[in-house]
């Protein structure tokens, strides 16, 4: 029974905020009559007023992000179209990254760097988990395995700190870029807790990617001391 009830807060924290993130953002989605554009026009419109010189704004089917690389903000297709609430409060965060970038915000600096770094781990540690096998049948024994083991430990714990070092930098994107400028120059006064909200609910989705890296680092950790 305690396993039981052990096993639904795992699945609660892992998969609760997501949720609770989609329902917000699916909450607020509906088209608004009274907004004078789409989420796309609105970004272009901030990055225009910001005076973020070769910053330009996409649709993007990855998803909402921005790339610091092209100096880009990438919409998805509905918040780039779109004309709700949901689409304008997500594309004033994703200038608030552009803005980060604009005045050397070192956390994002940091996180853009980690990127990078994590990114060509996790291929190494990729290689050596797919290369255990071999390791095993070279060794004939199980140390073989500690090798690639090891690359695994290494590659989830570098995507955790990734993603631990992710929130701080959402939070400043979402709470003190995006919301103050919606809140004095864009949204009547009955939008802005729900603005806040769907911004709450964007960090929470960096939390719940913090608490699952969390959770890798221990699985493997478990792995290693057998």
């Amino acid at each position: 029974m305690l396993a039981l009830i052990a096993i639904g807060l795992l699945l609660a924290l892992l998969y609760g905020p997501q949720l609770w993130v989609r329902a917000v953002m699916a909450a607020h989605s509906r088209e608004r009559e009274d907004f004078p554009g789409t989420g796309g026009q609105f970004a272009a419109h901030l990055i225009d007023r910001l005076e973020l010189d070769g910053v330009s704004v996409e649709a993007n089917e990855a998803g909402d992000h921005y790339d610091p690389d092209r100096r880009v903000v990438a919409l998805s297709q509905a918040n780039y179209q779109g004309r709700s609430l949901t689409a304008v409060a997500v594309a004033a965060h994703e200038v608030g990254h552009a803005l980060q970038h604009q005045t050397g915000y070192r956390p994002l600096r940091l996180r853009h760097r980690l990127v990078r770094a994590v990114t060509a781990i996790q291929r190494v540690g990729s290689i050596l988990v797919m290369a255990s096998p071999l390791l095993l049948l070279a060794s004939r024994s199980p140390t073989g395995l500690v090798v690639p083991l090891a690359g695994g430990l290494v590659s989830v714990a570098a995507g955790a700190v990734v993603h631990l070092v992710t929130l701080p930098v959402e939070l400043d994107a979402s709470f003190r870029r995006a919301l103050p400028v919606l809140n004095r120059d864009y949204l009547p006064p009955a939008d802005r807790p729900r603005a806040r909200r769907i911004l709450t609910a964007a960090a929470l989705t960096y939390v719940a990617a913090s608490l699952a890296s969390i959770l890798n680092v221990w699985y493997w950790l478990r792995l290693l001391r057998r």
